[in-house]
């Protein structure tokens, strides 16, 4: 059946399989963390700074990554990003009194890179296997990707809790590692060869030294990836555990669902936002990035006035869902749009280190805001980041005024 597919196709099936598989191991592998940590008496905070080094490595994988793929080429990238987090899965399976919290935090940093070798070298692909008048296509696939993505990384989630309850944290975790061997092995023989490799030999210096627009939009993911993780990832769960008396199971459920329902939009995004080759697309991440910083202020207002707390927070938190979704799948079809062809890595890299640096900062103040001064305070800095980054994506130039200078 793959054989009567266009070469394109065939090679997007394979990147997003890829994709696919690594984002099941990556939440399911989150979850095990949480779950298992958590059972040896950590808080939520300490859990939570075990995923630092994943973070900040994060930014490092993204900013080198490019460059590798530029010079090495995508399909190496992607299956070094498979091997690494195989080597991640197999450090936890050492004897259960070596599972010290530095020794996980290295296995969560070799894991981080993996993440995001293989994320920079499945968006990049995507922009060589669409042609450039294609631009709805585009947006389509990578929305898709990303989308799904998402979708499959709360569904890891799930996954990671269930193969706890039914076999324990070794067998998830070799379960895990034997399925990612085999997908890495059918990589290393059906993706194409040096897919992504730049015509040219880029210099280290080039990593740092970007277009207009591409720093434009990687401010503007930094500020944005900064609001989501400033009260998603550390001060939400606390507060729910704490505050609501939720059971961990029913906190990691919720923001599992959370997260496959905010994958969902994603991939549906094309169809609520215009987007054309020539379309200004900046006024449209404006307007949806607007609508976006008024979530959280919103559920910030229901707080203070003392609203039902539990029915506020669901509401609130699928309104930002929502939102954020849209304007994420907006942004990533926009890095990969205004990237060049030639060397595209290198551009969508350097963007990725700065969502990487925007999750790793909104990680740090999640946890020291709230324990500070609470959820509240945390919905205010997110709505303040949130202005900053629609202020900063508003300055991106028409595209066909880009394509132009760059011809010349």
């Amino acid at each position: 059946m793959l054989a009567n597919l266009s070469p394109a196709i065939r090679q997007y099936i394979l990147v997003t399989g890829n994709y696919w598989a690594f984002t099941l191991t990556d939440g399911a592998l989150r979850m095990l963390v949480v779950l298992h940590f958590h059972q040896l008496g950590y808080t939520a905070l300490e859990v939570a700074m075990l995923f630092l080094f994943y973070e900040f490595f994060g930014v490092v994988t993204n900013l080198v990554g490019g460059y590798l793929g530029a010079r090495w080429g995508l399909n190496r990238t992607m299956n070094i990003g498979l091997g690494l987090q195989i080597v991640a899965l197999a450090m936890l399976l050492v004897p259960s009194h070596w599972l010290t919290v530095i020794w996980v935090m290295f296995a969560q940093a070799l894991s981080g890179i993996a993440k995001d070798l293989n994320k920079m070298s499945a968006k990049s692909t995507i922009k060589l296997l669409v042609p450039e008048a294609a631009q709805g296509q585009l947006y389509k696939w990578v929305a898709l990707l990303t989308g799904s993505k998402n979708t499959l990384k709360g569904i890891g989630f799930f996954l990671g809790g269930l193969l706890l309850t039914w076999i324990g944290f070794a067998g998830a975790v070799l379960a895990m590692a034997s399925m990612l061997t085999a997908v890495w092995l059918s990589s290393l023989i059906f993706l194409k060869k040096d897919t992504g490799k730049a015509t040219f030999k880029p210099k280290f210096k080039e990593l740092f030294s970007k277009s207009r627009p591409i720093n434009i939009l990687s401010g503007a993911r930094f500020l944005l990836f900064g609001a989501r993780d400033v009260w998603f990832v550390v001060a939400l769960p606390v507060f729910l555990a704490s505050q609501l008396n939720w059971d961990h199971w029913q906190v990691g459920s919720f923001l599992a669902l959370w997260i496959i329902g905010y994958g969902v939009v994603q991939g549906f995004a094309p169809r609520l936002t215009s987007v054309t080759a020539t379309h200004r697309t900046s006024n449209q991440a404006v307007m949806w990035g607007a609508l976006l910083t008024l979530s959280p202020l919103l559920l910030a207002v229901a707080l203070w006035q003392e609203v039902p707390i539990t029915p506020a927070i669901i509401v609130g938190l699928a309104l930002f869902g929502l939102l954020f979704a849209i304007n994420s799948s907006l942004h990533s079809y926009l890095i990969v749009s205004y990237s060049r062809a030639d060397g595209v890595s290198l551009d969508v890299g350097f963007y990725y280190m700065a969502n990487a640096a925007g999750r790793l900062l909104g990680t740090v103040l999640s946890g020291w805001v709230y324990q500070q001064s609470g959820l509240l305070a945390c919905l205010v800095i997110s709505g303040i980041l949130l202005a900053l980054s629609t202020l900063v994506v508003g300055q991106l130039p028409e595209r066909s005024a880009v394509l132009t200078s760059t011809d010349q």
